[in-house]
């Protein structure tokens, strides 16, 4: 039965909310990445630097997503959306009116809290439907955060020709404000609570570790790769992620919690997502600037960004329709089924990218199976997780699922962003050689997700005492998977 306090409100509105605030975090995953070159020129910066308006985003989100689910678990997760929610309407805002790149970098910041909106949306949504509704609803909203982040790809190219770069944000800012007022109104508070704190620590460790290693990965190549600085923060982001995992375990409110990684159905699903996560954001924030190398290169398409976006719909599309059709299609084909597939067909789409990218309809084609890859791959993920905890746990694990998603793709952009930019021609743009590393780099993840999915088990649903039991013996969590 539904565990709504307020039983005047339908789920149905519930979730249309619920679905407009994952629309406007997702859009904002890649809304700016066909512009990065605009914006760029009208800020006058560099290339590694501007990277940063998505870098930054991705890192504060993943501190954000674990924390604030934590919070929304204790303190109430519509008071907790709200928080999200204004945090994306105020940063968008700054993003918006941002005279230099620091202070939209700042912006992105604080947009990168909103990223909460996602764990806090399934477990709201976990808590106010019932059983036989929740695996339809819970892959409708992964197919929203899919589709929204294939949409802003699309949508950045209209927007700028016909206002400016800086309208990217003012409407999420007025759409988030919207957005708010309805959640206030329609969502109810939710009664599941679970006690605890937050652990600070972990979350200073854990912003501190990702910091020391996107900051050299990403200035490598203006810093030296073998200077002081480079190996010094490399060194430092290994001895914080050591002492990040070792609070972690010592802790009775972990913000990730390691125990519950150890089971099979959650540590397997993690691991496909932290390498999903790095490899579609290849897809998403390079493909883009690929298409818009001017023409004199001898390799580029010399696309606008409406032009770059159009030749991405297909991938739109691919995620759209699997993505909303892997609810019904989970009562003939297993979860892990659709994950191992989607993950195939990312595969599929880079090696398409690193053998053929000379004509457009070949980005296409390779596009539309990577959104057909993900559009699978996101939904029957989360479904694995929320499925394979008990509900007083959902926000935290959905949560941990799109952190490390969220972790792989800031990773993978610092490092793909550092190859394109130690590629480049005469006279400064990016070669195809960068590119194309950039595309094998992008195959050699996706097929290592493969593996991974195939060691998801078949069977994830547990109680509350598999849960307890594998966090005191681990070798209880493998047995009873």
């Amino acid at each position: 039965m539904p565990r709504s306090t307020d039983r005047r409100v339908s789920p149905l509105v519930i979730f249309a909310v619920l679905a407009s605030a994952t629309a406007s975090i997702s859009l904002l995953q890649s809304l700016v990445t066909p512009v990065l070159p605009t914006i760029q020129a009208d800020l006058n910066t560099s290339t590694t630097t501007v990277t940063w308006v998505i870098t930054a985003w991705l890192l504060t989100a993943s501190v954000a997503t674990p924390l604030l689910g934590r919070v929304g678990d204790m303190a109430g997760k519509k008071r907790t959306l709200l928080i999200a929610l204004a945090a994306i309407a105020i940063g968008s805002a700054v993003a918006a009116a941002a005279p230099s790149v620091s202070v939209l970098i700042l912006g992105r910041v604080l947009q990168g809290i909103g990223a909460a909106v996602f764990p806090l949306t399934f477990a709201i949504i976990r808590d106010e439907f019932p059983p036989h509704r929740l695996p339809g609803a819970v892959g409708a909203i992964a197919a929203v955060i899919a589709t929204g982040g294939g949409a802003g790809v699309v949508l950045a190219g209209p927007v700028v020709e016909n206002l400016s770069w800086r309208w990217l944000f003012w409407i999420p800012a007025i759409a988030a404000s919207v957005i708010w007022l309805l959640a206030l109104r329609l969502v109810p508070e939710s009664a599941v609570r679970t006690p605890g704190k937050v652990n600070v620590v972990a979350a200073a460790l854990l912003s501190g570790w990702l910091v020391c290693l996107l900051l050299p990965v990403t200035k490598g190549n203006a810093w030296g790769w073998t200077s002081a600085s480079v190996l010094g923060g490399l060194a430092l982001a290994a001895v914080l992620l050591a002492t990040w995992i070792w609070v972690e375990l010592r802790s009775s409110t972990p913000l990730i919690d390691m125990r519950m990684m150890r089971l099979p159905a959650v540590w397997t699903t993690n691991l496909v997502a932290l390498l999903f996560g790095a490899a579609m954001f290849v897809t998403y924030a390079f493909l883009p600037v690929y298409m818009q190398v001017p023409v004199s290169t001898g390799y580029g398409f010399g696309a606008s960004v409406t032009g770059a976006g159009l030749l991405l719909l297909p991938m739109l599309v691919g995620m759209a329709v699997l993505g909303f059709a892997s609810g019904p299609i989970s009562r003939l084909v297993s979860a892990k089924t659709q994950l191992v597939g989607g993950a195939v067909l990312l595969t599929l789409s880079g090696l398409i990218l690193v053998l053929a990218h000379d004509a457009r309809w070949q980005v296409s084609l390779a596009a539309g199976i990577a959104g057909v890859g993900m559009g699978l791959a996101f939904s029957s993920m989360v479904n694995l997780v929320v499925n394979g905890v008990p509900p007083e746990q959902t926000g935290v694990a959905s949560g941990m699922n799109t952190n490390l998603r969220t972790i792989g793709g800031s990773i993978g952009t610092a490092v793909v962003s550092s190859i394109i930019a130690s590629h480049t021609t005469s006279g400064g743009l990016p070669a195809e050689s960068g590119f194309t590393s950039a595309f094998i780099l992008m195959t050699v993840l996706a097929a290592v997700a493969v593996g991974a999915a195939l060691l998801v088990p078949t069977r994830t649903r547990i109680d509350r005492r598999t849960v307890v039991v594998a966090e005191e013996d681990p070798a209880v969590a493998v047995a009873t998977s």
